[in-house]
């Protein structure tokens, strides 16, 4: 199925039912009519078909998330709850579904926290993920004061990134698309209850099979993690969870990106064939010898490799990535494909603000929240422009026009992507992921 949450009416049948419905927000007109001579008719205009209306014996419109079914061995007609009744009967949903797992079933992990770092230590790796002291003060600061995103004008002035004199992040190459025509766009505040973070995991290879299901699922109310949740999840799955180093070598040559993604490429699939279910990847292993390579690189070529393998639906893709501060970033690594993102040097900030009292009385715990909660809203903002009421439609959507990176890259990680001006490719996103490797070990100890 296409990662898509659009205006659908749908019709289908199997040879013994004839079924059509409607999508979760309804916002696709679907009427039906039925005759006194046996004749139900279904489509999007109620008079696509003309019949007497003397013989007409009941009309109206199909609502959200409702159906209508023939059973054509017993010639009967079934309305919604109808329809519902026969298949919530089939199965002990009840309890199958208590036996889901969340977040707050799975043990805490000692040691498991937050990553801290000294503020040389953090300086460092701020510099090296392309972070300023502004980003802090404009973007980070403002979600944990308020729990929101911070407010600016309206317009863009700053140079697109591929024509700018400084080495910009990854995200800053992707424009969010916004629906059009058919496809109306969500209001995330009045329509909030249409709308949802929840993260699956388990059952991912056929949604249908029931089967030895019920301890495997673990349900997330959102697909944003804390250090503490990521190394809580890590033991969760244990065994079945495998972690891909997204850093390589700053020696050697202008080949060493693409030849590292070839490598977690790689990695992701043997583990997928072997059994792993869980992958884990991480920058948090960057040092002076080792460099980054961006949490959207990294996700978008492990999702886009498994697909094309087939194997996508086997697994899902965690990142743990220094360069994800505002919900753009988010957005851009959970359309490449992420299950969930954790944004640990964004969080390390946050501990080092909040214990030189940066946020007055707020305790880091609250601090935490705020943020998270931030991104969680601006999320659902990015989605509900595309009129997308649930993540799991968002992900793996490309719901991204590529401005600047070169065609040759879209087509190998983006598939399927609008990239109408070409520009950067492996070479240049290698060199300047080098730059900032250089300013690493060049930062004084004074930013964050």
């Amino acid at each position: 199925m296409e990662p898509w949450d659009g205006p659908a009416a749908l019709a289908m049948t199997d040879g013994r039912w004839a079924v059509a419905g409607m999508d979760r927000n309804a916002l696709r007109p679907l009427r039906y009519t039925r005759t006194a001579d046996g004749l139900l008719i279904v489509g999007s205009e109620s008079g696509m078909v003309v019949v007497p209306e003397s013989t007409v014996v009941a009309k109206g419109r199909l609502g959200p998330g409702q159906m209508i079914a023939v059973d054509l061995e017993e010639g009967r007609v079934l309305e919604d709850l109808e329809v519902k009744d026969r298949i919530a009967g089939e199965q002990d949903y009840a309890a199958m579904i208590g036996e889901f797992h969340t977040l707050k079933d799975l043990p805490v992990v000692e040691g498991g926290a937050i990553v801290r770092y000294d503020r040389a230590e953090l300086a460092r790796r701020q510099v090296a993920a392309g972070q300023t002291l502004e980003d802090m003060e404009l973007i980070l600061s403002p979600m944990v004061d308020g729990g929101k995103e911070a407010i600016g004008s309206m317009g863009d002035d700053t140079p697109l990134a591929v024509i700018s004199d400084k080495p910009r992040l990854i995200s800053q190459f992707f424009r969010q698309n916004f629906s059009q025509v058919t496809n109306p766009p969500i209001d995330p505040l009045r329509e909030r209850h249409v709308m949802s973070l929840k993260t699956r995991f388990g059952n991912l290879a056929n949604i249908l099979d029931l089967r030895d299901q019920r301890e495997r699922v673990l349900v997330l109310d959102s697909p944003v993690l804390t250090g503490e949740h990521w190394a809580r999840l890590k033991a969760h799955f244990g065994t079945s969870a495998i972690e891909i180093d997204c850093t390589f070598d700053a020696g050697g040559g202008p080949e060493k990106l693409r030849a590292a993604i070839q490598r977690i490429r790689n990695q992701a699939e043997q583990a997928v064939r072997e059994g792993k279910s869980e992958l884990f990847l991480t920058d948090e292993h960057v040092s002076e010898d080792r460099v980054a390579i961006a949490g959207v690189l990294a996700a978008a070529a492990v999702h886009t490799h498994l697909v094309r393998r087939g194997l996508r639906s086997f697994a899902s893709i965690n990142v743990r990535t220094a360069e994800c501060l505002d919900t753009h970033y988010y957005a851009v690594l959970i359309g490449v494909g992420a299950t969930t993102v954790n944004a640990y040097l964004a969080e390390a900030a946050i501990v080092d603000r909040q214990a030189r009292g940066l946020f007055g009385d707020l305790a880091l715990e609250e601090c935490l929240r705020r943020h998270r909660v931030a991104i969680e809203e601006g999320l659902l903002k990015i989605m509900s422009k595309m009129g997308i009421a649930v993540i799991s439609s968002y992900r793996g959507g490309y719901n991204f026009e590529a401005v600047g990176l070169s065609r040759a890259l879209v087509n190998d990680l983006f598939p399927g992507m609008p990239a109408k001006i070409s520009g950067e490719g492996y070479a240049s996103l290698q060199l300047s992921a080098m730059l900032r490797r250089i300013g690493m070990a060049l930062a004084p100890g004074a930013l964050a």
